[in-house]
């Protein structure tokens, strides 16, 4: 009795299998990553209302974070600095950016406050209290970058879980002497044997179980 089907026929649901194997972990490898804060929230620069530089107010002029950011050591978030921060200076202070200045002048002016655009935004069901980080050690750049080299901020860091647990299960490889957690470039001649010392010091525990951010 003649064949209905040729021979290759044979090895067709065997192909199938590997074909279907092959595609669905190449969808889930690249969901994995392509849907990853690495990829979707990494390199988030909103257009602000006002062309701010980090680069030349922290950097340059090598303003401290607190002076604007004034609450970062007591409050649960980090201000956003008012109009009258700004108009410490730039009531007699000009820039190569009249009309931005200008609009700050504008805002102190009429007592409308700036519509700033939040750049580093967790989720609702995350908790994150900022002063019990920068509290224990924990510097801005660890979490923001280096702000002071910005011309537009941006979120230099995924702020993913897994990102937030490897500084929790390992505190020793990130903090450093409270009073240097503003300094942009800081460098520990022996990070982890300092972080120890801080650690034991400070009491430093983080949570690593979660309840400890959900609540």
């Amino acid at each position: 009795m003649a064949q209905i089907f040729p021979k290759w026929a044979n090895k067709v649901p065997r192909r199938l299998v590997v074909g279907s194997i092959v595609f669905t972990t190449a969808i889930v490898a690249g969901v994995w990553y392509y849907f990853s804060p690495n990829y979707t929230d990494v390199g988030y620069a909103p257009k602000q209302p006002i062309a701010y530089s980090h680069k030349i107010h922290a950097g340059k002029l090598d303003i401290d974070c607190q002076y604007c950011h004034t609450d970062v050591f007591k409050s649960r978030h980090s201000n956003v600095p008012a109009t009258q921060t700004c108009m410490n200076c730039h009531s007699q202070v000009d820039s190569k950016r009249p009309k931005e200045v200008a609009k700050i002048r504008q805002s102190w002016k009429t007592g409308k406050g700036i519509e700033w655009i939040r750049v580093h935004n967790l989720p609702d069901y995350a908790y994150f209290n900022h002063a019990a980080h920068v509290n224990k050690g924990v510097g801005c750049e660890t979490c923001h970058g280096r702000i002071d080299r910005m011309s537009v901020v941006h979120q230099a860091k995924p702020l993913s879980m897994s990102w937030c647990l490897d500084c929790h299960r390992n505190p020793e490889k990130y903090v450093r002497p409270v009073d240097k957690v503003t300094t942009m470039g800081y460098k520990a001649d022996n990070q982890i044997a300092l972080g120890k010392k801080l650690v034991a010091k400070n009491n430093i525990n983080p949570p690593t179980y979660c309840q400890g951010c959900h609540y």
